[in-house]
Parts: structure tokens; C-alpha cells; sequence
């Protein structure tokens, strides 16, 4: 499945609550969220209109892998 290229950071925050992602803090325009889920987890996502691709990759990537999941699966329950 592709990454979609409209992705907002606050889009992208709102559909990881699934997985059990809240936001903790923001600081300045990024927003760092932590899950307990597995074990406790934090990541930093941009909260910009729209994401880069290549940041949206590595955001997800850290997620599938810190859930024990494919990328492709995610991206199939995110979108």
C-alpha cells in the first residue's frame, strides 16, 4: 500500500490513538506521543499541514516495529 502524501501531523497523531499513541508534551510544532502498549514508547511527529514522505516512512517504520508488526499492515488499520 502507498503512504499517503496529504498526511497533517495532528491527522497522523488522531489515527495512532488505535495503537494506543497520546500526546504527552508538545514543544514548539512537533508533538511527542507515548504508548504503554509492548512496553512504553515515544515518537516525534511534525505538526505540520503536511508531512514529508520520507518522515511519515520513518515515523511508521519505528511504529510496525516497535508493535511487532509490517509496515503494509499498519498502513492498512491507519488508512
Amino acid at each position: 500500500m502507498r503512504i499517503p502524501r496529504d498526511v497533517s501531523g495532528a491527522k497522523l497523531a488522531q489515527r495512532l490513538e488505535k495503537f494506543g499513541y497520546t500526546i504527552t508534551r508538545q514543544t514548539g510544532s512537533h508533538l511527542r506521543l507515548t504508548t504503554t502498549i509492548n512496553g512504553e514508547h515515544h515518537i516525534t511527529i511534525p505538526n505540520h499541514k503536511e508531512i514529508r514522505l520520507g518522515t511519515i516512512s520513518a515515523i511508521l517504520n519505528d511504529v510496525a516495529d516497535h508493535l511487532g508488526m509490517e509496515r503494509d499492515e499498519l498502513l492498512t488499520a491507519l488508512f
